[in-house]
């Protein structure tokens, strides 16, 4: 079990892939970036998807980036430091294709 979550364009290609243990609690804060707690199953995602505008991909960066260190579960200093950026990444992705597309689609399993 676990928290699989992918980006697509309109295309249906693959943009992003973040993935949490299904006992990260660092999955919720994920979740509560992108208003989609809806989608938190718990142990893994619901299976839902949604479609998120430019508007709403920029307040999940802007969030994100009000963060400190001390807002995660801390595993390790080393592991903390990979999962920010991975989330990073993530929502950048998201952000270059709702740019590029005028939204992009996040599904989680």
């Amino acid at each position: 079990m676990g928290h699989d979550i992918s980006s697509f364009d309109q295309s249906g290609k693959q943009v992003g892939y973040v993935r949490f243990t299904a006992g990260d609690l660092n999955a919720s804060i994920f979740y509560k970036l992108f208003d989609a707690n809806i989608y938190n199953a718990g142990v893994s995602g619901s299976g839902n998807s949604v479609t998120l505008s430019i508007p709403q991909v920029e307040k999940a960066l802007k969030e994100y980036q009000q963060l400190n260190d001390h807002d995660f579960l801390n595993w390790s200093p080393e592991f903390l430091k990979w999962q920010r950026k991975e989330i990073l990444k993530f929502i950048q992705g998201c952000l270059e294709t709702a740019q590029k597309e005028g939204e992009v689609k996040l599904v989680f399993y």
